[in-house]
């Protein structure tokens, strides 16, 4: 029997407490996997990146050993992302490719997971038109793919099972981390806030937050393993204990990973909503925790803001903003925008260029809003034509390009400690890594210096990224 998602039963938010069991392996299918291999190919944001760990190490359990080239494995993975139709789009076109390879090798094995498994639409495609997908799995039930798995290579049915409401926070997955020096740790899934153009909500379901006793386990367990930096994951992490019957905030939290001694600390993604001064107070006294801060605005209009379900105004977005400026040294903020959300005007526009003025972000990640399957806003009326979109996506794009150069500047001469994360790969000599304020920097060096954090003088700025040279 097939477990469909279903939207109305996702979006239901109840009082049931979170149960929380450890992860048991089933060893009776540890060599169901032996002689075969095994490509994840990972979607969207750093939650599917860490959801891909979790994924690897559980196939490696079984058997299966991991292969770089998809072509050539033996099942295919794909861990999917919802939030934008750009990433539907190159998710469907990967399953295009792979139906190919299907027909020229019929016992290629075919998975899909992640938030697009959550989506009816999406399910419903792949019943009808993507048949020779073998399995699939949702968010909320990753620890069951050894048992998914099983079932469909005994049956040779498709097995599709995802759930729309939560189970059980799993503790003690298996994972197998990208590098040996930095590490993601989840520490609350899900999304409450409802904003009218977001899907997660549905996708990744109601806000559970870990217990800290597991997540400062991990974290000093990273740190025994000689870790440099973790980041801390969440869809809103400002909003870490919301859910507890007793008062433990993400600001406590970030306080007590701090005293793990663990060299750095990030965390994301933030909404402005949940940022307390607490929070900011942390992050100011501790020198592990990164003067790095990721604050998604989305636009610069009050109006627009209400209609997207923000809960905050463009004034009160602005105040933390300075709040956080004045109260953290050297701090570096980032940022999220949308153009073109249904009922946009133009002045709506030049208000987020004006907040764009005032703020000067470090960085920001901007986009054409496109409206997902089953959201308020999809049934608004969307009146902004794509080319007007695309003009103002050009017009807000000059100027945060303009003080991405600015900001880059000001680092110049100055002496930044550095985490390096191995050779350049885009055709230049050298290695490159990240600053405390999560800026990327080019220099020379020795590849032995992977891994480590090092001092780099600043020579130059370009608008992505800096140029610097080994400070003794």
């Amino acid at each position: 029997m097939m477990q469909l998602p279903n939207y109305k039963e996702a979006k239901v938010r109840n009082k049931e407490q979170v149960i929380r069991e450890e992860y048991k392996f089933d060893s009776s299918l540890k060599n169901i996997g032996v002689g075969k291999t095994y490509h994840v190919k990972t979607y969207g944001c750093q939650m599917n990146e860490h959801d891909s760990e979790n994924i690897k190490a559980l196939l490696e359990e079984l058997g299966f050993q991991e292969e770089n080239d998809y072509e050539k494995a033996d099942l295919v993975l794909l861990n999917t992302c919802s939030i934008r139709e750009n990433a539907h789009n190159k998710a469907f076109g990967m399953l295009g490719r792979l139906k190919h390879l299907k027909e020229e090798n019929k016992d290629l094995i075919i998975g899909l997971c992640g938030c697009m498994a959550q989506e009816e639409g999406v399910i419903e495609d792949i019943l009808h038109k993507y048949k020779f997908v073998n399995f699939v799995f949702g968010t909320h039930n990753l620890h069951s793919l050894p048992n998914l798995l099983s079932k469909n290579l005994k049956s040779n049915h498709q097995e599709i099972e995802v759930y729309s409401k939560e189970g059980n926070l799993i503790e003690g997955l298996p994972v197998k981390r990208a590098n040996s020096y930095k590490a993601f740790v989840n520490i609350i899934y899900g999304c409450d806030k409802f904003c009218t153009y977001c899907i997660v909500p549905y996708t990744r379901g109601k806000q559970r937050s870990r217990k800290k006793e597991d997540i400062l386990k991990e974290v000093e367990t990273l740190v025994r393993e000689g870790y440099q930096e973790v980041t801390l994951l969440g869809q809103n992490v400002n909003a870490y204990g919301k859910d507890f019957d007793y008062d433990y905030r993400m600001e406590n939290l970030l306080e007590d990973v701090a005293k793990t001694g663990i060299p750095r600390v990030r965390f994301m993604t933030s909404h402005p909503w949940d940022f307390t001064d607490q929070m900011i107070e942390v992050i100011a006294k501790y020198p592990n925790v990164m003067p790095s801060v990721h604050l998604p605005v989305q636009s610069g209009s009050s109006r627009i803001l209400k209609l997207m379900g923000r809960r905050y105004t463009k004034e009160s977005y602005l105040e933390l903003f300075h709040k956080i400026k004045d109260t953290i040294p050297n701090v570096s903020i980032s940022t999220d925008i949308i153009v073109g959300f249904p009922g946009e005007t133009e002045e709506d526009f030049m208000e987020t260029l004006s907040l764009v003025e005032e703020c000067q972000f470090d960085n920001a990640f901007t986009f054409i809003y496109s409206p997902r399957e089953n959201t308020p806003a999809s049934k608004l009326e969307d009146n902004v034509s794509l080319e007007e979109k695309e003009k103002r996506l050009y017009r807000l794009n000059e100027i945060v390009n303009h003080y991405f150069l600015v900001n880059n500047q000001k680092w110049i001469g100055k002496v930044v400690p550095v985490l390096v994360e191995g050779i350049n790969t885009n055709g230049k000599d050298g290695l490159y890594g990240y600053t405390d304020t999560n800026k990327l920097i080019n220099f020379m060096g020795d590849p032995s210096l992977t891994g480590k954090i090092v001092s780099i003088k600043v020579t130059d700025a370009k608008t992505w990224s800096l140029d610097g040279e080994l400070y003794e």
